[in-house]
């Protein structure tokens, strides 16, 4: 038994020390992770269906075979036996259809299209996986940089208790001032638990499309660079507009095929029989042709249908990349905004709080204004800090999300 024992934690040491020793995702990483995605696989999974597919769309059919007792004598004086006086007579047959080749052309530019379609879908699946995992891996990196904030502002509440406790000693402040750091110290708490919430979800998200069980971030992200004129100029390769382009593909197969019933398949048959040796046996050879009659009520109606319906494909594809143009620009107008709101508080908003927070402390420390103003002072810092990098998030994603979403490469970085 302590055989058995030891052996069990030789081999189970190992699988714990490696999850204990993951080592943090870096951007790059992530992304290149998030490709293997069980969802990304699974659209692997459906081309290979639609091209093992397309292999058979053109292919005649199977031929078939026939067996068959003709002509058995069921009444008269014959009923039930067989004699050399009846025509009773065993045969087998063989036949094969033809397909007219229009319509195996049609089938088979049907089956292109499906492939066309399968790639599309893994190449929207794919993009969808490469955005949430990038834009939650952008998520932790600043979450984890705001919970580092607040840690140092903590150590600043701390400073500042030693001067009031100071104050406290020497009689110049009031009593009910010492409590004032602990009240700012649990509203610090409170944004502290709100941001470990947001990181769960962040690394939950990282897990789900990484599969990485020990996330943490590693490196720097992107530059939030945009090539707002290469995006336009390949706006018409986007995955889902692709998706469109191959829905057009297969209307047109579909108004091919439909075309195609106008003209006839046929049928060739072979059969030999045997009888009793005094007839002889026979042979038979015979051709079965459609006759596509009626085709003003029949296949003219169908082919009106299928047209009208490629028709429609080709207004939406026309539709959806004007959608895609119009959105692209919005978002990039949001970008530039976003920029110009991080610049300012870079520039402008984080420099004066720090200024205004400083003087206050000074004079708080000098007596010349009360613990308040100096309290209210330390936390405008935090919370002008904690806003520029929301707003270098902000700018992180937008650059992410149009990258990825817009660009006509396959990847979108």
């Amino acid at each position: 038994m302590k055989v058995f024992w030891l052996a069990a934690c030789a081999v189970t040491v190992p699988f714990g020390t490696t999850a204990v020793l993951a080592e943090p995702l870096t951007f790059d990483t992530a992304l290149r992770l998030a490709a293997e995605a069980p969802s990304v696989l699974g659209r692997d999974a459906g081309i290979a269906a639609a091209r093992s597919s397309a292999i058979a769309a053109d292919q005649l059919p199977d031929p078939t075979i026939g067996l068959e007792l003709k002509d058995f004598p069921v009444t008269g004086p014959d009923a039930g036996r067989l004699n050399r006086d009846n025509f009773t007579m065993t045969s087998i047959g063989v036949s094969q259809q033809f397909t007219n080749p229009a319509k195996r052309h049609a089938r088979a530019a049907m089956a292109a299209a499906g492939v066309t379609i399968a790639e599309a879908d893994k190449l929207i699946e794919l993009r969808a996986v490469r955005l949430e995992t990038a834009l939650a891996w952008i998520d932790l990196y600043y979450g984890q940089k705001r919970l580092a904030l607040l840690q140092s502002l903590d150590a600043g509440l701390d400073d500042l208790q030693t001067t009031v406790s100071a104050r406290l000693a020497s009689g110049s402040a009031r009593p009910s001032q010492a409590l004032e750091p602990a009240q700012l110290r649990a509203q610090v708490a409170d944004r502290r638990a709100g941001l470990v919430a947001d990181l769960a979800r962040a690394k939950t998200k990282l897990i789900r499309f990484t599969g990485d069980k020990d996330v943490l971030t590693a490196g720097e992200p992107p530059l939030p660079v945009i090539d707002e004129a290469g995006l336009r100029s390949s706006l018409a390769a986007v995955p889902m507009l692709r998706a469109r382009d191959a829905a057009t593909l297969s209307a047109d197969a579909q108004a091919q095929l439909a075309r195609a019933d106008k003209h006839p398949d046929w049928t060739v048959n072979a059969s030999y029989g045997r009888r009793e040796p005094n007839y002889g046996d026979l042979v038979t050879v015979g051709v079965t042709i459609d006759l596509p009659l009626f085709a003003k009520r029949r296949q003219n109606p169908k082919i009106a249908a299928a047209l009208s319906e490629a028709d429609r494909t080709r207004f939406d594809r026309e539709a959806a990349e004007r959608e895609w143009a119009a959105a692209l620009e919005a978002d990039l107008a949001d970008h530039a905004m976003h920029h110009q709101r991080l610049e300012n508080a870079r520039k402008t908003l984080a420099p004066l709080a720090r200024q205004r927070a400083m003087l206050d402390r000074e004079s708080y420390a000098a007596g010349k204004t009360d613990l308040g103003a100096a309290l209210l002072a330390t936390l405008s810092v935090a919370e002008a800090e904690v806003d520029l990098l929301n707003r270098e998030a902000e700018v992180a994603r937008d650059a992410i999300r149009i990258n990825i979403t817009y660009a006509g490469t396959t990847d979108g970085l």
